[in-house]
């Protein structure tokens, strides 16, 4: 017979052995069974409905073209989730790693602007998450994934988030130092940029998704996750721009293509495009370009004062990651203008700025990698619910995961207009 504390457990332990779950801690949790049954296709599948392998595009060595390898299926651990991948951007980040203008550990999967659905959390999952993100929710993720605990999260400031610069971009690893992708033949480890989106799934933080309305295609929503994501927290956090303002965005790409339908948005009054490309800047006045300015033709600065009444923007914001536009962004505000500096480059790249400039007239220099994924995310999916923001004419081009390597090529000669998305089924 059964008798006391002990007992009452290890007949509580018989149960769930019987029932296909594990006792932890005083609670009954689903174990993740990876044992296969047959499929149609020929794939095996576990008995919670998902593959046991996955598709991935994987990059070996800079400069080489990524491959397609079978991988294992990623396994969520406490405080993740796993997404079935619908969409993933093509963006100049992970362009970066390819050209290895940015120290990142190899072999990766790239991607990190995804939209899926929800098909597994992690062990132990709290109750608030399981209602927020359920089993079957549609989903978009941020790049800056948040752990919720480091200093900076706990001061609101999770752009800054410690555990997400240490781990994900310092070992390409999520926050337990491991990465969750594997080959599946040899089982050999890669590493993961965020939660390594170009694949048919991924494992992320719960922290940085938000449930994604049926109302926005999947396609479409996927530059939530970085694109306009940054934008946002160049537009609203850096920037801090109010209604009435000046605005004027270098470099009209995904990013800068955002942040001009976010000034909009955010009631500027006047907004201007600056580029080389005189395409993008016919295109740029769909996303609220009131002016724009050609800077292999013009003197930008001297445009956007002209534009100004000879005071310069209250607010300028540079999306192209070069040293001559950083110096020019500094130099069109107004004094005591806001200058927010977006654009990635090289690591290890500096640019100069006139000092006496900066100090007399009062000129704000603000760096800015992108938003707060708990607090900006779902505001970012109601402004696009609304309208107020239009995802669909910042994606111009779409392709399969095959093509991959292409597109990446057509984004590095600059062929793309806003945001290529690779789609999966």
């Amino acid at each position: 017979m059964l008798q006391g504390r002990q007992g009452f457990r290890s007949l509580l332990l018989r149960l769930s052995n019987f029932q296909g779950c594990r006792y932890e801690s005083g609670s009954a949790v689903a174990a993740p069974t990876l044992a296969p049954s047959p499929s149609l296709d020929g794939r095996e599948f576990t008995a919670a409905g998902t593959a046991s392998t996955m598709r991935a595009a994987v990059l070996w060595e800079p400069g080489k073209p990524m491959t397609l390898e079978d991988m294992q299926m990623p396994r969520p651990k406490f405080g993740e989730v796993l997404l079935k991948t619908k969409a993933c951007g093509v963006c100049h980040s992970d362009l970066h790693i390819i050209k290895k203008d940015q120290p990142f550990p190899l072999p990766v999967v790239l991607g990190h602007e995804v939209t899926g659905e929800i098909v597994e959390h992690g062990p132990h999952t709290d109750a608030a998450t399981l209602q927020r993100l359920p089993i079957g929710a549609r989903a978009v993720g941020a790049f800056i994934m948040p752990c919720g605990g480091c200093f900076y999260c706990v001061k609101g400031q999770e752009d800054l988030c410690e555990t997400f610069f240490k781990y994900s971009r310092g070992k390409g690893a999520l926050y337990d130092g491991q990465t969750r992708l594997f080959i599946a033949s040899n089982g050999k480890p890669i590493h993961m940029y965020s939660m390594g989106g170009m694949a048919e799934y991924c494992v992320v933080p719960s922290n940085a998704l938000a449930v994604l309305p049926s109302t926005l295609p999947y396609s479409d929503a996927a530059i939530m996750g970085c694109a306009v994501f940054t934008a946002y927290g160049a537009v609203k956090n850096a920037a801090n721009l109010r209604a009435g303002e000046t605005v004027s965005v270098i470099g009209i790409g995904g990013v800068g293509s955002s942040c001009l339908q976010l000034a909009r948005a955010f009631g500027a009054r006047q907004v201007i495009a600056v580029d080389v490309d005189d395409k993008k800047l016919e295109n740029s006045k769909k996303f609220g370009a009131t002016h724009t300015v050609n800077s292999a033709k013009v003197n930008p600065v001297e445009a956007i004062k002209e534009l100004t009444g000879g005071r310069g923007v209250d607010v300028a914001i540079e999306a192209l990651g070069k040293p001559k536009t950083f110096q020019q962004t500094a130099m069109s505000v107004r004094d005591g203008g806001r200058a927010v500096m977006v654009g990635l480059a090289s690591f290890g790249t500096t640019a100069e700025f006139d000092m006496v400039h900066v100090v007399r007239r009062q000129v704000r220099i603000i760096g800015s990698y992108g938003a707060r994924a708990r607090q900006d995310l779902p505001e970012l999916v109601t402004l696009a619910e609304i309208g107020a923001i239009n995802l669909s004419s910042g994606v111009t081009q779409r392709c399969g995961l095959e093509e991959v390597n292409q597109t990446f090529d057509a984004l590095d000669r600059g062929q793309i207009l806003g945001r290529a998305i690779v789609e999966f089924n």
